[in-house]
C-alpha cells in the first residue's frame, strides 16, 4: 500500500491525487445528498443551432464519383441504423432493436437503467458488460451515415429516421438519468454529430421548427454535462477527453451565445495542445488511435472557427503531429497498432477503412499549410466537410528515418518497408507495458505487429496490454510497471540514454521490478540485426524474447521463418530455444484474431542474459 501511494504522488503528482480525490468526494456527496447537484449545475439557454455551414453541392458531387461498392456501404450502413443496427467501434455490428433501446448493451442483452442519477451507476458492471457498448448507439454517429445517404441517394427516409431517432432519444434520456449522461465526452460528441446532421438536412430544406426544437433540447443537455462536470475532464483525466469536452464547451457557448466561454474554450484549447503534444509532435495519451482521435477533435475545431471567429494559436505543433503520424504510416494508411485502441473513429466521413489514417492527416495538413500531403483519393471526402475544399497543390513530404526522441518513436527503413521500437521517457499516465517493443513491417505486411487492446474491461485486454502481449523482453512473472483496476498503471519504467542515427537505434529501460533491458537494433545487408542484454538484481532462471506474427512460423535449425502465402518473406537466425504458442492481435475493439507468437528463451549468466537475432528480408 505504501509503495501504491508513493508511486502514485510522484508520477501522478500530488495536484492530480488531490483533484481526483475531490472529484471522488464530490460523487460520493452527490449520492448520498442528490441536492447537492445543484451546486454545480449551470443554467444554459440555447438560441441558434446553426453551428455548420457545409458545401452540400461539392460533398454531393464527391459521393456521387464514388464507386457502386463505396456507395453501397454507405447506403449499407444508414440502412441499418434505420433499424437500430450500429457498426460498433468500426467493426463489429450491434443490434439495438426497433425502436432503439438506448440504454442496452446488445452483447450481453441486459438493460441498465434509464431512471437513475448517472452517478450511482457503476463504470464497470459485470452483468451489464462493457457501458462502451451502451454508449456506442448514444454517441448518434451513425446520423452522419443518414446525412451521407441522403445525399447519395435522395431519399426522404434517412431525414424521417434522423427526425424521429432524435426525438426518441430525448424522451428516453432525459437530462442528467442514466449511462449516456455518465461521460461529458459522450454528451460533446453526441451534440456535434446531431448539430453536423440537422445542418445537412436543414441545407436541403428538410427540417422544421420540431426538429429545431429538438436539437436545441440535445444542445442544451449535452452542454450542460459538459459544464457541470469539466472539472473532471480538465483537472482528473486529461487526455483525448478534455480536447473532446472543450469542443463541446466552444460549440455549446456558441449556441447560447454565450462568447465568454467560447473565448475560455479557445484559450484552454491551446493550453492543452501544448501540455499535451510534445517538442516534436507526440501524443501524451501513448496510443496512435487517441491521437487520431484527437486530431479529429481539432479538424472540427478549425470548421466551427468560421462561426466564432476565433482560432488556435498552436497549429505549428499540430501540423508537427501530424507528419510524426506520416512517418510511421504505411502506403494504404495503416500505423502501427501501438497503445490503447478503443475503436473510435469518431468521424467517419469517408469510404475508408478504419485503420487508413489519410483522411485526417490529409485534411488536418491541408487546413494548415494550404497543400495536400496525398494525392487524390476517397479519403479526401473528409476534406470537403471540413476544409470545403480539395483542390490543392501536393506537397512533396517523403518517408524517412526517424528520430523522435520526446515522443519516444524511432524508425530505421528499408526498400519495403520499415523497423520501429518504442522507447518512452514518461511524463504522463502509461497504458501499455510496450517499452522497447519492435513492430517490422515487409511488403505491407505487419511481420512483428502489436496485439492490440481488444477491450478495457476483459481478461484479454488486460492480457495484450501486458508485457507479454508486446514483443520485447519478458521475465516470467514480471510485468515491466505495475497496474491497478483497468487504467491506474504505476512504477513507471524509466528511460535512459538514447542513441540514434539512420543505421541503428540503442536504448535502455529500467523497470523498477527489478531488471534493466537494452536493445539494439542495427540496419544490416539482410535486414537487421537486433541484440538484447537483460539485466536481474535478483536471480533468475530464463528470459523469453516474444514475436508477435500474423506470419505462419516455420522452426528451424537455428532459427524461425515467416511464411506468408506460401512464400518465406522473412528468417530469424537466434541460438535461443525456440516454440510457437497460439496468440491474439486486436486490430478492432472487441474483435480479435488468432496469431501467432514465437518465443525465444535463453538462460540468465551471472544475472545477465544476451540475445542476438538476425532478421533476414
Amino acid at each position: 500500500m505504501i509503495k501504491s501511494i508513493r508511486s502514485i504522488l510522484t508520477e501522478y503528482g500530488i495536484v492530480w491525487t488531490i483533484n481526483r480525490l475531490l472529484y471522488a468526494g464530490k460523487l460520493k456527496m452527490m449520492a448520498i445528498l442528490p441536492a447537492t447537484e445543484e451546486f454545480f449545475e449551470k443554467k444554459v439557454f440555447v438560441k441558434r443551432v446553426d453551428m455548420f455551414d457545409f458545401d452540400l453541392p461539392s460533398i454531393s458531387a464527391f459521393l456521387s464519383h464514388l464507386d457502386e461498392a463505396e456507395k453501397a456501404d454507405v447506403i449499407t450502413k444508414a440502412d441499418e441504423g434505420i433499424e437500430g443496427i450500429m457498426t460498433g467501434f468500426s467493426s463489429i455490428k450491434l443490434d439495438y432493436g426497433q425502436p432503439i433501446l438506448w440504454h442496452m448493451n446488445p452483447l450481453t442483452g441486459v438493460t441498465g437503467p434509464s431512471d437513475i442519477k448517472w452517478y450511482k451507476i457503476p463504470d464497470f458492471d459485470q452483468s451489464l458488460g462493457d457501458i462502451k457498448v451502451v454508449w456506442e448507439a448514444s454517441r448518434l454517429t451513425h446520423f452522419l451515415y443518414f446525412a451521407r445517404a441522403y445525399m447519395l441517394t435522395g431519399d426522404a427516409k434517412y431525414y424521417k429516421t434522423f427526425s424521429m431517432q432524435l426525438k426518441d432519444w430525448l424522451k428516453h434520456n432525459p437530462y442528467g438519468y442514466g449511462a449516456n449522461f455518465k461521460c461529458g465526452q459522450e454528451a460533446s460528441l453526441r451534440m456535434v454529430n446531431v448539430l453536423m446532421a440537422y445542418s445537412v438536412f436543414s441545407g436541403y430544406d428538410l427540417t422544421d421548427q420540431t426538429d429545431e426544437d429538438a436539437v436545441k433540447l440535445l444542445v442544451e443537455g449535452s452542454y450542460k454535462k459538459v459544464l457541470s462536470n469539466f472539472f473532471y475532464a480538465h483537472k482528473c483525466i486529461k487526455n483525448n477527453h478534455t480536447f473532446t469536452e472543450i469542443l463541446g464547451m466552444i460549440v455549446g457557448a456558441w449556441c447560447c451565445e454565450d462568447f465568454r466561454r467560447v473565448r475560455k474554450g479557445y484559450t484552454l484549447m491551446d493550453k492543452e495542445i501544448e501540455n499535451q503534444f510534445m517538442s516534436d509532435g507526440g501524443f501524451s495519451q501513448y496510443s496512435f488511435n487517441y491521437h487520431r482521435f484527437t486530431l479529429q477533435i481539432v479538424e472540427c475545431l478549425y470548421k466551427v472557427s468560421h462561426k466564432t471567429g476565433l482560432s488556435i494559436a498552436q497549429s505549428e505543433l499540430i501540423k508537427k503531429s501530424v507528419l510524426q503520424l506520416f512517418q510511421v504510416q504505411t502506403e494504404d494508411g495503416d500505423l502501427p497498432n501501438y497503445g490503447s485502441n478503443d475503436g473510435a473513429l469518431i468521424f467517419p466521413l469517408t469510404t475508408c477503412g478504419y485503420r487508413d489514417y489519410r483522411p485526417v492527416l490529409g485534411t488536418i495538413y491541408g487546413l494548415i499549410e494550404g497543400k495536400r500531403l496525398y494525392d487524390y483519393g476517397p479519403y479526401d471526402e473528409e476534406m470537403l466537410w471540413f476544409i470545403g475544399e480539395m483542390h490543392m497543390p501536393v506537397a512533396r513530404v517523403y518517408r524517412v528515418p526517424s528520430n523522435f526522441m520526446a515522443s519516444g518513436f524511432f524508425t530505421l527503413r528499408h526498400k519495403d518497408g520499415f523497423v520501429m521500437t518504442y522507447a518512452q521517457d514518461y511524463k504522463t499516465r502509461p497504458a501499455h507495458m510496450d517499452q522497447l517493443h519492435i513492430e517490422l513491417w515487409h511488403k505491407g505486411i505487419n511481420i512483428f505487429c502489436d496485439a492490440g487492446t481488444y477491450s478495457y474491461a476483459s481478461d484479454l485486454g488486460k492480457y495484450l496490454a501486458s508485457t507479454a502481449g508486446h514483443n520485447t523482453a519478458v521475465i516470467p512473472d514480471l510485468d515491466q510497471m505495475n497496474k491497478k483496476g483497468a487504467f491506474m498503471v504505476m512504477n513507471w519504467t524509466k528511460r535512459e540514454k538514447m542513441i540514434y542515427n539512420h543505421k541503428q537505434i540503442q536504448g535502455t529501460i529500467v523497470s523498477q521490478n527489478g531488471y534493466r533491458h537494452t536493445r539494439i537494433i542495427k540496419h544490416a545487408e539482410f535486414g537487421y540485426k537486433l541484440i538484447d542484454k537483460v539485466k536481474v538484481k535478483a536471480d533468475r532462471q530464463t528470459c523469453t524474447f516474444l514475436f508477435h506474427t500474423p506470419c505462419d512460423v516455420q522452426v528451424d535449425d537455428g532459427g524461425f521463418g515467416l511464411v506468408m502465402a506460401g512464400e518465406t518473406i522473412a528468417f530469424v537466425s537466434t541460438e535461443g530455444k525456440i516454440h510457437v504458442e497460439e496468440s491474439y492481435r486486436s486490430l478492432y475493439y472487441l474483435r480479435k484474431e488468432t496469431i501467432r507468437c514465437v518465443v525465444v528463451t535463453l538462460p540468465f549468466v551471472n544475472k545477465m542474459c544476451l540475445a542476438f537475432f538476425d532478421i533476414r528480408l
